[in-house]
C-alpha cells in the first residue's frame, strides 16, 4: 500500500496528471490518501483541478441503484467531491452467464445512472471500458449521452483497427490499457526482432515504443509501473515520433500472431 502512495507522488512530480484507477482494483483509499497528502503539500505545485482522476464500475455492481451506490463509495474512497471521468467496467454482469440477456438490462440502467450522477455534477465524463462494437452500437439507441471514453486492451498482438475506428468515428476516445501485454511484450515472454530493431533506431526501449506505437493510433495510454526509473521513461515515450514504415512493420504483427491477455467482452451478450 506504501508503494502505491510512493508511486502516485513520484508520478506527479515527473508530471503525469491522469490517475486511472477502479472499484476493483482496491486501491481507491489508498489513492485518495495520497492526493490527499499531495493537494495540501505546496512542494507538489498541483490541486485538484490540476489532476484527472478516473475510477470504475465494478462488474458486481450493474444496475441503476448499484450503481448510484458505487459512484458515492469511490468518492468517498478518494475522498474527492467529484471524479472527472467513471467507467463501466466491463459490459456484463459478474453473476450472469455472458449470454444472459439481462446483462443488456443492467448496464442500460447503469448507464441511465451515469447520466444522472453526471448531471448532478459528480462525474464530469461517463464512458465505458471492455465494450465492443455491438456493445458501442446498442448504446445510440438507448444513451442520451454517448460516453467520452471506451478503455480497452490494445498492443501489437490485440491490433483491434475496427474497433479503435468504430469508437472514434462516434466522437468517443479510445483509451487502451494493457500496452505491454501485461508485461508479455517486455519481459522477454514474447520476443518479436522488428520491435527490438525499432527500437533499436530511436534509441528507445521497447516499451517507450510500444506507448509512441498506441498514441499514434490517437490512443490514450494507460501504462502502469511500480518503478520510479519506468515512470520517467514512459514519460519521455511522448518525444518520439515513428515513421509511416514503422508503424506499419508493428501493425503487421498482428497478421501472425494474436493473443488477448485479459477479458475476452466479445462473449457478452
Amino acid at each position: 500500500m506504501d508503494t502505491t502512495k510512493s508511486v502516485i507522488k513520484d508520478a506527479i512530480k515527473i508530471g503525469y496528471r491522469h490517475i486511472d484507477t477502479a472499484a476493483v482494483y482496491g486501491n481507491e483509499e489508498m489513492i485518495g490518501e495520497a492526493l490527499q497528502e499531495i493537494f495540501s503539500d505546496g512542494s507538489f505545485g498541483v490541486k485538484r483541478g490540476d489532476i484527472w482522476i478516473t475510477s470504475k464500475l465494478s462488474p458486481e455492481s450493474q444496475g441503476y441503484e448499484s450503481t448510484i451506490n458505487a459512484v458515492h463509495n469511490s468518492l468517498a474512497k478518494l475522498k474527492l467531491g467529484y471524479l472527472d471521468l467513471y467507467l463501466i467496467h466491463w459490459p456484463g454482469t459478474r453473476s450472469l452467464d455472458p449470454q444472459d440477456p439481462q446483462n443488456k438490462v443492467n448496464r442500460i440502467e447503469s448507464w441511465r445512472a451515469l447520466e444522472i450522477l453526471k448531471d448532478r455534477n459528480l462525474i464530469r465524463a461517463i464512458g465505458v471500458s471492455n465494450y465492443q462494437i455491438s456493445h458501442l452500437s446498442e448504446m445510440q439507441h438507448y444513451a442520451k449521452v454517448l460516453p467520452s471514453v471506451n478503455q480497452c486492451e490494445f498492443h501489437p498482438l490485440l491490433f483491434t483497427k475496427d474497433l479503435v475506428e468504430f469508437t472514434q468515428s462516434l466522437g468517443i476516445a479510445f483509451a487502451a490499457y494493457s500496452s505491454f501485454g501485461e508485461g508479455n511484450l517486455v519481459n522477454g515472454n514474447y520476443n518479436f526482432p522488428v520491435l527490438e530493431e525499432i527500437a533499436s533506431k530511436y534509441y528507445a526501449s521497447i516499451a517507450q515504443i510500444l506507448l509512441c506505437w498506441g498514441m499514434q493510433h490517437g490512443a490514450i495510454i494507460l501504462p502502469k509501473t511500480s518503478s520510479n526509473n519506468r515512470l520517467v521513461q514512459n514519460f519521455e515515450s511522448q518525444k518520439i515520433t515513428l515513421s509511416e514504415n514503422d508503424m506499419d512493420e508493428i501493425n503487421n504483427i498482428s497478421l501472425t500472431r494474436t493473443k488477448r491477455f485479459i477479458w475476452d467482452s466479445n462473449i457478452i451478450l
